[in-house]
């Protein structure tokens, strides 16, 4: 246990020891998560680790294991805001667009929601 919660703090000291989000070591905070996955497995790691993915290998790869966790966090608004982006990169619009819309369907923080009302337009826009 103790040691999850130490992986935990070295992902969260990562992403604060970065100045711009590009700057994050997002190598070594994908190398803690998949530790952390096999320590503590869970949907929300995987999605966690998924992202970290694709910021070290690409959109494709972590699509296919956001597919694969797709059946247990269909009512986490995160899961689909999260996919939503990576299908956005990807240039999937329309697909994005619906990611995105059940993002909506989910979120309840109004600050959260305008953001992902933002990026529904922009979609919707290209």
């Amino acid at each position: 246990m103790y040691i999850a919660f130490s992986l935990q703090a070295a992902i969260a000291a990562l992403h604060c020891q970065a100045a711009k989000a590009e700057e994050t070591d997002w190598a070594q905070i994908l190398q803690l998560y998949t530790l952390l996955e096999q320590l503590q497995p869970s949907p929300i790691v995987s999605l966690n680790r998924a992202v970290a993915i694709a910021m070290v290998e690409g959109h494709e790869a972590a699509l296919v294991l956001m597919d694969a966790i797709a059946t247990n966090l269909d009512g986490y608004h995160l899961f689909h805001a999260a996919r939503a982006d990576l299908l956005r990169r990807a240039g999937a619009t329309e697909k994005a667009e619906k990611s995105y819309q059940r993002a909506l369907t989910l979120v309840t923080n109004d600050s959260e929601r305008r953001f992902l009302e933002r990026r529904l337009r922009e979609v919707q826009s290209k």
